[in-house]
């Protein structure tokens, strides 16, 4: 059996500590930064295994990727005094590694924190320069652009890039919303009365329209039904007239049968004398 022999294993072990020490890898999403006597030499942003002088350099990485920054809701007030509770976020990049690490040290809950202190301060200057309804309809586009704009620039000695800022949320703070909802409740009453008081209107002037159409008509009715029955009557006359030219007799005659009818159908009693010209037909039927 062989016996352990330390000074083969020595010079191994230190062969991968200088190998280990001397060499690094970059991933596609990373960024990498040589640093040597606390100096930036170098900036790879290509991916791949590179070699630096052991113990003399030292590597740091920072994300190259898109990333997403939820930023605290906070209060703003617009230019009519209206406040709103702003809920925003942010994504960013670092576009200069070197400028990004001198700036802030490599570490992204400084840029963050940086990042925070200026979407704010851009977010509550832009939206106190417009409306309450410019911000939440009318202009939305418009404050979304010119705070990502000033973002932008605000955020270039940091190293980074910002590629978009949007506004998630602009809610009014609840005290206000009730207040804002009751006046917009009252204003919709005062709306509907307004309108319920024209529908009554206009329906007060239909009805005295139609009243007085209705009132129209009847009269025009009354009336055609006067001049019907005033020639239906003059009609009648004349008909008597001729009836009673061919055959007077007859037409006398005619003219008691009627009578007849008319009195003697109902319960009425007649005391009459014999002589009565009523009853000269009964007498001579009576004869017959």
């Amino acid at each position: 059996m062989r016996s352990f022999r330390p000074y083969l294993v020595l010079p191994f072990a230190v062969s991968l500590v200088l190998l280990a020490s001397s060499t690094f890898v970059v991933r596609e999403w990373e960024r990498a930064l040589v640093v040597e006597f606390g100096r930036i030499s170098e900036v790879i942003s290509q991916p791949g295994l590179y070699l630096k002088k052991p113990f003399l350099q030292r590597v740091i990485k920072v994300e190259g990727r898109v990333i997403n920054y939820d930023i605290e809701p906070r209060e703003v007030i617009t230019r009519d005094k209206k406040r709103l509770t702003v809920d925003t976020y942010a994504l960013w990049r670092v576009s200069d590694p070197k400028v990004f690490v001198e700036s802030t040290r490599g570490s992204r809950q400084v840029a963050e924190a940086r990042l925070d202190d200026v979407v704010y301060s851009v977010v509550r200057d832009v939206i106190g320069s417009y409306e309450l309804m410019e911000v939440v309809s009318q202009r939305r586009d418009e404050v979304i652009e010119e705070i990502k704009r000033r973002v932008s620039s605000q955020v270039l000695p940091l190293g980074i890039e910002v590629v978009d800022v949007r506004v998630k949320r602009a809610d009014l703070p609840e005290t206000t919303e009730q207040a804002v909802y009751a006046r917009m409740r009252s204003e919709r009453e005062r709306i509907a009365a307004s309108y319920r008081a024209e529908g009554e209107e206009m329906a007060r002037r239909i009805r005295s329209e139609a009243d007085r159409d209705a009132q129209i008509i009847l009269a025009e009715a009354r009336m055609r039904a006067e001049l019907i029955k005033g020639e239906a009557d003059a009609e009648a006359l004349r008909i008597y007239r001729r009836a009673y030219s061919m055959d007077p007799d007859l037409f006398r005659f005619y003219r008691v049968m009627a009578s007849y009818a008319e009195v003697l159908s109902g319960d009425v009693r007649f005391v009459l004398t014999t002589e009565s010209e009523l009853l000269r037909y009964v007498k001579e039927g009576w004869r017959r």
